[in-house]
């Protein structure tokens, strides 16, 4: 089967749905279930993450030791190096009772929580080796979770889903994080009205680990993908072992030996790379013009994830009323064009409304091409047989824009200027948009099927 034609009226009028469906398929209950999961994928981030790196600063751990803890993020980069064993093993009696995903999101669940239960119970002033542990503990299962949502959400969603699916996951994940950051200082605060801040923050945590339950719940109640059900029939007959190496082996060689499968690799890194190039330096400019710490945590992060919660959502509508090469395009260009809010307001200076009106920009435009950009990597990922080691891999390959192409960022802004920076941080698009038309110009988009989303 192949896609419609784009310009004739028939696909035009498939491929536009009216604003009421556009809004309607938020409330499928597989939307909905992605929602939960999301909610429960970027709960634990923090945990291990910023809000920890408080709870040692109040404790007094060395600045330098406080420093190292960086490196605790490791398994998020490299979880694509156990993919493949989400993909193929069964986990005895989860796997039984509740399926091969369902399952393993049951058992990754539970085993986060006993780990933020572990780090609850540590003591940053006493024993930072331990909390580094736990830290470490609570990272592995969170990224072995995001393995098995992302997983779950791709096999479990049809293709006219896939992009609200997005979106709602999106938007739920940062509402956990906001839970497990500024929520548990909150949480913290509380405690510590009741009893020894020591104890506040070791309450504060249990409470974490009390709501990664939402998603305990929401796959106790989903169903297992029948893409999943299948591939798991295919290969009853295999051994672990073999299962390990086919998800492993497949997943590459698949991948690989696709029509243009380099050029794929390298939009894939690309595509993100000027969102990362100039959000790598958006806090050190704020801070730099004249803005306060209180103004960088009210704007920048308050009013900031609303406009991300949007363009989250806004992302989701415009993949599902055009094709999938079209919405790139959007995404991409608006994108890269939003960073010139920051040269504004390096022009303009001081200005808190500006200032609003620079991150609103910037966050909403950024999570309109995240979302389409993920339902693209979705559409990537057709074979349920190794879907988790496919995602994963090529998440960690989207990181390598944000984690080491960017890490020049700060030495051209130093040499140019903050306005300069920017605009030249719209021009660093270009290479992923040329990579996009000569995609789209090969029939890539077509050779992925019927993805309209």
């Amino acid at each position: 089967m192949t896609a419609p034609d784009a310009t004739s009226p028939a696909a035009t009028s498939a491929a536009s749905p009216s604003w009421r469906d556009s809004l309607a398929v938020y409330l499928q209950p597989r939307v909905l279930i992605v929602l939960f999961l999301g909610f429960s994928s970027g709960l634990p981030l923090a945990l291990s993450g910023s809000t920890l790196l408080v709870w040692m600063a109040e404790a007094g751990v060395d600045l330098g030791t406080i420093g190292l803890f960086a490196l605790v993020g490791t398994p998020y980069t490299l979880k694509f190096l156990w993919a493949p064993l989400v993909d193929a093993l069964h986990v005895p009696f989860f796997t039984h009772a509740f399926g091969r995903r369902r399952g393993w999101l049951v058992f990754a669940q539970l085993l986060l929580i006993g780990a933020i239960l572990l780090l609850a119970l540590t003591d940053p002033a006493r024993s930072p080796l331990l909390v580094a542990l736990g830290a470490l503990l609570v990272a592995t299962m969170s990224s072995t979770q995001d393995i098995v949502v992302d997983a779950f959400r791709v096999e479990s969603l049809p293709e006219s889903e896939q992009a609200a699916g997005m979106a709602a996951y999106v938007a739920a994940y940062r509402i956990g994080m906001l839970v497990s950051t500024a929520g548990a200082l909150f949480i913290v605060t509380g405690f510590e009205a009741i009893v020894p801040r020591g104890a506040a923050w070791m309450w504060g945590y249990v409470v974490m680990a009390a709501l990664v339950l939402i998603g305990t719940v929401t796959a106790l109640a989903a169903t297992e993908p029948a893409q999943s059900a299948r591939a798991e029939a295919a290969t009853q007959d295999e051994g672990a072992l073999t299962r390990v190496f086919h998800a492993a082996l497949g997943a590459f060689s698949e991948f690989l030996r696709r029509k243009e499968a380099w050029v794929v690799l390298a939009f894939v890194v690309l595509f993100k790379f000027t969102d990362a190039f100039s959000g790598n330096m958006t806090v050190p400019f704020v801070i730099d013009i004249g803005f306060t710490r209180n103004d960088y945590a009210v704007i920048v992060k308050g009013v900031g994830i609303i406009a991300t919660l949007a363009g989250g959502f806004a992302g989701g509508f415009v993949a599902r009323r055009y094709s999938l090469a079209t919405s790139l395009w959007i995404g991409g260009i608006v994108q890269a064009m939003s960073n010139l809010s920051f040269s504004w307001l390096a022009i303009v200076g001081v200005n808190e409304w500006a200032l609003t009106l620079a991150i609103t920009s910037d966050n909403f435009c950024n999570a309109i091409g995240t979302v389409i950009f993920v339902a693209y990597l979705s559409a990537l990922c057709q074979n349920p047989l190794h879907t988790a080691t496919q995602y994963a891999l090529l998440t960690a390959l989207a990181a390598v824009g944000r984690t080491y192409l960017s890490s020049g960022a700060g030495y051209l802004a130093k040499a140019t200027g903050w306005p300069m920076f920017f605009a030249i941080s719209v021009l660093v698009a270009i290479p992923s948009l040329m990579l996009l038309a000569y995609l789209q110009k090969r029939g890539h988009f077509e050779a992925l099927g019927p993805v309209r989303v």
